[in-house]
């Protein structure tokens, strides 16, 4: 016989081996197919921009979820030839709010994508090679000699 136990806000239900044998008595509520945030993915059926769809990744909320709307909006509806050149403002505004909290908004690493050398490197990343010393085949090494190989 099974048995509900409570224990603060928790409900502890305990139950038989005959009740887990028994089948399901659950009746299961069909989804609704006019619910306009399931399962549609970014674009709902009706064109709009569905903000749960967790390919978002919660992007829509968070301190800078209303820039980062503004902008990807801007950009969904632009009709501009080269699509979102209207919304740099919108997207500048949103990478301004996302730089004040490096925490939430972490950079990506340019130094995988950015090719070495570019205008991205700073001066403590110069790949420049005139420090380095140099050798050439008729010079000696620049390494000092080792004592114990003599």
């Amino acid at each position: 016989m099974s048995y509900c136990k409570q224990e603060g806000k928790d409900r502890i239900i305990f139950v038989t081996k005959e009740d887990h044998e028994a089948p399901s008595n659950a009746e299961l509520i069909e989804d609704d197919p006019n619910d306009p945030y399931e399962d549609h993915g970014l674009i709902l059926p009706n064109g709009d921009i569905n903000w749960n769809c967790p390919c978002l990744g919660g992007m829509a909320s968070g301190p800078c979820g209303q820039q980062f709307k503004e902008a990807f909006s801007c950009f969904h509806y632009s009709k501009e030839e080269v699509k979102g050149s209207d919304c740099v403002e919108n997207f500048r505004s949103m990478q301004e709010c996302m730089q004040k909290y490096p925490e939430l908004y972490p950079q990506e690493d340019d130094n995988d994508s950015a090719p070495s050398g570019g205008a991205n490197t700073s001066p403590s990343e110069s790949t420049s090679t005139d420090s380095l010393p140099s050798s050439s085949p008729d010079s000696a090494p620049a390494a000092t000699e080792n004592p114990a190989a003599s």
